[in-house]
């Protein structure tokens, strides 16, 4: 994957750069030793490496702030991480490059149910926002499966969802403000704990733009009550087209569960291998969890069973305590890790219309026959996000070029079936070079220009998102 050439004057300039940074962070805060930058020199797409500059780690916005306006003036890139758990190359630096690590901003700063917001520190991970307020009654509801490592400002960068998203939205939905600082170290409120603002929507414009505009510090999130009761099912299928068609009634009948996730044959076999959950022999699975009061959930379920019926499941399978419903969510939970038991994978994230599913799931597997790699199909399928994961061996000549060549595929095939490049992983370097198969030149040119006026030298992330021809000019390459 093609990287732009690192200014070879920042290069040059290291032990500069890292002395004025030790001038206005603590110095402990400042990390330019190779041995332990090494440690940010990928992300989840470890496919990819290349150690930064430095690493500062600041442990406030004020700090944040300074750190920024220095490097705006020397011009030295800056690539903001959260916890580096981005699948799409969205924290990996360049050579060039300070990574700028928002691990130790990790703070609960306002807990107000009465309002029902919270407000943390950026770098604080998905899971203990909900751990901050569950024995209170709340939760918050966008659950990645990297919940228990992910960081909000990564959250907020890629716009993330997670299994219960079908019903409570992603992040843009759960997200009420944020502090944000500037390239030029400018610190800027954006929204807050009230219902939404006039004007123009830069809230919305943050969410999603993959540390593009600014560096997210603080944000204000909103937290709601905890549900009377939850139940899943388990419902296997003889194809994954079947699966899907299911799937398609369910949200064509007007019912709104809280989850609905699948599963195919090659990941429900790694999950039993790997954690023993109990699914059944059937080539596609699917897991519906429906919430509310007692009447409520029987309601939801007996109109799902009658839908799924049409479809002569394998097996229907409706928890009956706390402990199954443990062991329904078992395999979808440690499908990521239990597929990494069989080889390397790439992970893609794609999203496509629900009536979609039957036809994209055929074609997936036609073209894992033509290119030779098998896919493993795990996703929450409610919302049509998918993310088909392509197995390869790393170790093996050409394989992964193979393996990207497929996954360019198949995401050309979301785009084409009327979805979209990605769904919450971003776009990172992943899928920088697809970005003109799903716009238009003049659509990447008003994208751009709102970059332009948070951020004219292009200083943050700047080999993202964007094609290397298309934003060349603008970065001065």
């Amino acid at each position: 994957m093609e990287m732009p050439v690192p200014s070879a004057k920042v290069l040059a300039d290291k032990a500069r750069i890292v002395k004025r940074l030790r001038k206005v962070l603590p110095r402990d805060a400042v990390i330019d030793d190779p041995a332990e930058t090494r440690a940010y020199e990928c992300d989840a797409l470890s496919a990819y490496r290349c150690a930064p500059l430095a690493v500062v780690l600041p442990r406030t916005t004020e700090e944040v702030a300074a750190c920024l306006k220095l490097l705006h003036e020397l011009r030295v890139p800056v690539v903001p991480r959260g916890a580096g758990t981005s699948l799409a190359g969205g924290s990996m630096p360049s050579a060039d490059a300070v990574v700028l690590g928002l691990a130790r901003m990790n703070r609960v700063l306002e807990i107000d149910t009465e309002n029902r917001f919270i407000r943390v520190e950026a770098g604080r991970t998905n899971l203990s926002v909900t751990g901050a307020i569950e024995g209170q009654g709340w939760f918050y509801a966008p659950d990645p499966s990297s919940q228990l490592a992910c960081a909000i400002a990564g959250n907020i960068g890629m716009n993330s969802g997670g299994a219960h998203c079908l019903k409570y939205g992603v992040t843009t939905n759960n997200l009420m403000g944020v502090t944000l600082v500037t390239m030029q170290g400018e610190v800027v409120t954006i929204g807050g704990p009230w219902c939404d603002a006039g004007g123009l929507d830069l809230l919305g414009v943050i969410c999603g733009s993959e540390g593009q505009l600014g560096v997210v510090t603080e944000a204000t999130l909103r937290i709601l009550r905890q549900p009377e009761g939850a139940r899943p099912v388990l419902i296997g299928f003889g194809s994954n087209e079947v699966a899907g068609a299911c799937v398609a009634d369910i949200i064509r009948a007007g019912i709104l569960p809280v989850a609905i996730e699948f599963m195919d044959r090659p990941c429900i076999e790694a999950t039993e291998a790997f954690c023993h959950a109990g699914y059944p022999d059937c080539e596609a699975l699917l897991i519906v969890e429906c919430e509310g009061s007692e009447a409520e959930i029987a309601e939801q379920l007996g109109l799902i069973r009658q839908i799924a019926t049409r479809h002569d499941p394998v097996e229907f399978r409706e928890a009956q305590s706390p402990d199954e419903a443990k062991r329904i969510w078992l395999g979808r939970k440690s499908a990521f890790g239990a597929m990494g038991q069989k080889g390397d994978y790439m992970c893609l994230d794609g999203t496509i219309p629900v009536s979609a599913l039957p036809e994209v799931l055929r074609r997936i597997s036609e073209i894992s026959r033509a290119f030779g790699l098998e896919v493993g199909n795990v996703f929450h399928a409610g919302d049509g996000n998918m993310h088909p994961l392509i197995l390869y061996n790393a170790n093996e000549p050409g394989q992964q070029e193979l393996c990207e060549r497929m996954g360019a595929e198949i995401l050309k095939l979301c785009v084409e079936a009327g979805g979209c490049l990605t769904g919450e992983h971003g776009v990172g370097l992943e899928k920088r070079d697809l970005m003109e198969v799903q716009f238009a030149p003049e659509d990447l040119e008003a994208q751009m220009r709102v970059k332009d006026v948070f951020d004219p030298a292009w200083l943050l992330n700047a080999a993202k998102v964007f094609p290397l021809r298309v934003s060349a000019a603008r970065r001065g390459g």
